[in-house]
């Protein structure tokens, strides 16, 4: 089947153009300007953006990827989707090697459905010290070996670690999953600046919620924020729910690292979508109030209840990016973070048809996932 989209306003990191776009077998295969040299569906002059892509997500709709529970995880994966996320990881946290190795087995067969674009171990190799939401009591020093078992658990689907760079035997980790194809991640962390590098060094390449759950930027001691902001090695992840980082802290990040090493995530969990109320996140206790997740004991921010929508409009409305920039932190950037930006990220002719309608104001009024509408203009 070919469907073509018509008086659309077409969002790609390089500009915004009145135009329209052909879709055949879940594929584009064709961008244009002015008006579609036949008639199609017509988005009535609608932004067309990207699929958001979602590297840091535990969840939504009442349901926790670090459970392991499938039915669940649909229903988080589905809600997502209608906020216009087309790609997604599921992240875990910190538990028992037990849970942890049985929650990724489960989640890798959501990743061989096709319904997630991998897995996420956020713990336990993390620092006791900016542990936020994870269980304190759980966590572990790295080894290569134990982690192989990690790895071996995900059936080839784990596509991020993040690990405390100072903590005995991670530099060894983090050199052995990044050999293995693994995405590392820096965060959760107490390391100063000198230790980060040396974490970049091995092979860190992102950094876990920058500024959240690391030492903050100093002047004299500039620690991990400095070191991972200056690096053009390293992508930063930001959660732009107003919440974990302050506008200005945004705008910081984004003016030094650009939209090519900046991402947008939600780092959602399963209140996202919900009322305020009590959840869980891994084996520690939330509660939810006016939308801010906390945890019962200590009070620590644990997640959001965020989607990528919303991130993207306030990058827009409260950061000040354009909406070519907004589209790449929120779309092409991530997918480049997983080597998948050949297919996904923006609007080109022979990518997957992943794409988002938006009003004027930028809420969701259409979702398409591979070429099929999920939610119809």
């Amino acid at each position: 089947m070919s469907l073509t989209l018509s008086d659309a306003r077409i969002v790609t990191p390089e500009g915004v153009h009145e135009g329209w776009l052909t879709i055949e077998d879940g594929r584009i295969t064709h961008v244009g300007r002015g008006s579609a040299p036949r008639a199609g569906h017509s988005l009535g002059g609608r932004h067309v953006v990207p699929g958001f892509v979602d590297i840091h997500n535990h969840g939504g709709a009442g349901g926790s990827f670090p459970t392991g529970e499938q039915d669940k995880a649909r229903e988080a994966i589905a809600l997502h989707l209608r906020h216009g996320t087309t790609t997604m990881v599921a992240s875990l946290v910190t538990e028992t090697l037990e849970n942890l190795a049985s929650a990724a087995a489960s989640m890798a067969e959501l990743c061989d459905d096709g319904l997630l674009a991998g897995i996420h171990f956020e713990g336990p190799y993390i620092s006791k010290a900016r542990c936020g939401a994870h269980n304190p009591a759980l966590l572990r020093e790295p080894t290569p070996a134990e982690f192989a078992g990690l790895l071996k658990a995900g059936r080839g689907h784990v596509r991020m670690l993040t690990i405390a760079t100072e903590l005995p035997g991670a530099l060894d980790t983090i050199r052995t999953a990044a050999a293995e194809g693994v995405i590392v991640a820096l965060g959760h962390s107490d390391a100063d600046y000198d230790k980060t590098l040396e974490g970049i060094e091995a092979g860190g390449t992102v950094a876990t919620h920058l500024y959240n759950a690391m030492p903050p930027l100093g002047h004299r001691a500039p620690g991990p924020v400095a070191a991972l902001l200056e690096d053009e090695r390293v992508t930063v992840e930001l959660i732009n729910d107003g919440v974990h980082v302050h506008p200005a802290m945004l705008r910081l990040a984004y003016d030094v690292a650009g939209p090519s090493r900046t991402t947008l995530i939600t780092d959602a969990m399963a209140a996202t979508g919900m009322g305020d109320g009590t959840y869980v996140l891994g084996s520690m206790q939330v509660d939810v109030a006016d939308g801010v997740a906390r945890l019962v004991e200590g009070g620590s921010i644990a997640g959001s209840t965020l989607t990528m929508d919303v991130a993207f409009r306030r990058a827009v409305q409260e950061v000040g990016l354009s909406l070519p920039e907004a589209v790449q932190v929120a779309s092409l950037t991530p997918a480049r973070v997983l080597g998948l930006d050949s297919q996904l990220g923006s609007i080109a002719a022979g990518k997957v048809a992943d794409l988002v309608v938006l009003s004027d104001s930028l809420q969701v009024e259409g979702v398409m996932q591979r070429g099929a509408w999920t939610t119809e203009p």
